[in-house]
C-alpha cells in the first residue's frame, strides 16, 4: 500500500473512531435513516453510513477495517449500492506498480434529511404551537393522537388480540416511520428504545412539543386497537443513542 493510501485509511479510520466515540456517548437517538436506507439488509445500510461519515473518499480496505466484515462482503455490499445510485467510485492517484485502487464516496452525507423541506416545516409548526397555545404540550400530545389514530388505521389490525399484540403493532408503526424501536415485553407494558428519529434536529430545538407528538402518537394508535395507552410516558434523549418510550395503561 502507498503511502498516499495509508494515509487516506489512517484519516478515515481516525474520523470513524471519532464519530463512533461521539455516538456511543450522546443522549438520545441518532437521525432517521433514508428510505432508501431502511430498505436494505442491516450490514449493507451500516456500510452506506459509514460512507456517508467519511470527510473523504474512501478505500475498500479501510471499509473492512472500519466494518468489520469481510473484503468480499464489503464489495458486493459496494457494487449493489453502486447500481442504487448511492455510491460513486474514482480511481485513486497512480502510486508505485500496480493499478490503482478504487476510491469510494457516497453520494450524499449521512443526517441529512431525505426531505429537509418536512423537517423545516415541523420545526415551525413547533414553534408557532410553543408561541400561541397556552399548554403546548398537551395540544401536541392531542395532534399527535390524530395522527396515531390515523397511522393505525393505515397499518390495520395487530395480528393477534390483546394488549401485547397491539403495543408489538405499534412498534411495526415506529419502524415504519424511521424510529428503528427495539422493543422489551415486561408484563402488561412494553419499553421502546427509539434508536433513530426522523425528527432529530426539530426535537433538539423544541422537546417539549416534538416529542409529545411522538407520544401522542402511540397513545391514539393504542386507543384504535381498543387498547389503554393512557400511562404511557416518552423520556427524551433518555441514554445514549435512545429515548424511551413506555406504553402501558393508566395506573389502576
Amino acid at each position: 500500500m502507498s503511502a498516499g493510501s495509508r494515509a487516506v485509511e489512517m484519516t478515515a479510520r481516525r474520523y470513524f473512531a471519532t464519530l463512533n466515540s461521539v455516538v456511543n456517548t450522546a443522549l438520545g437517538p441518532r437521525p432517521a435513516r433514508s428510505a432508501s436506507g431502511r430498505a436494505m439488509s442491516p450490514s449493507r445500510a451500516a456500510l452506506l453510513e459509514t460512507l456517508q461519515a467519511q470527510p473523504d473518499p474512501t478505500s475498500l480496505q479501510a471499509l473492512v477495517t472500519m466494518t468489520g466484515l469481510h473484503a468480499n462482503t464489503v464489495r458486493e455490499h459496494l457494487d449493489a449500492l453502486i447500481r442504487r445510485g448511492l455510491v460513486t467510485r474514482e480511481q485513486a492517484p497512480p502510486s508505485g506498480r500496480g493499478r490503482p485502487g478504487w476510491l469510494y464516496r457516497a453520494t450524499h452525507r449521512g443526517g441529512e434529511p431525505e426531505r429537509p423541506e418536512y423537517a423545516g416545516l415541523a420545526a415551525t409548526l413547533a414553534a408557532v404551537v410553543t408561541r400561541t397555545s397556552p399548554d403546548p404540550a398537551r395540544d401536541a400530545r392531542a395532534a399527535g393522537a390524530d395522527w396515531g389514530r390515523r397511522l393505525a388505521q393505515d397499518a390495520g389490525a395487530p395480528d393477534a388480540p390483546g394488549p401485547e399484540a397491539a403495543r408489538r403493532q405499534v412498534g411495526r408503526i415506529f419502524e415504519q416511520m424511521g424510529f428503528e424501536p427495539e422493543s422489551e415485553d415486561d408484563g402488561d407494558a412494553t419499553t421502546m428504545r427509539l434508536t433513530r428519529c426522523p425528527l432529530l434536529e426539530a426535537a433538539h430545538q423544541n422537546r417539549e412539543v416534538v416529542c409529545s407528538v411522538h407520544l401522542g402518537i402511540a397513545e391514539g394508535a393504542m386507543e384504535v386497537y381498543g387498547e389503554d395507552g393512557s400511562g404511557s410516558e416518552l423520556v427524551p434523549f433518555a441514554e445514549p443513542g435512545a429515548c424511551l418510550l413506555h406504553l402501558r395503561p393508566a395506573p389502576r
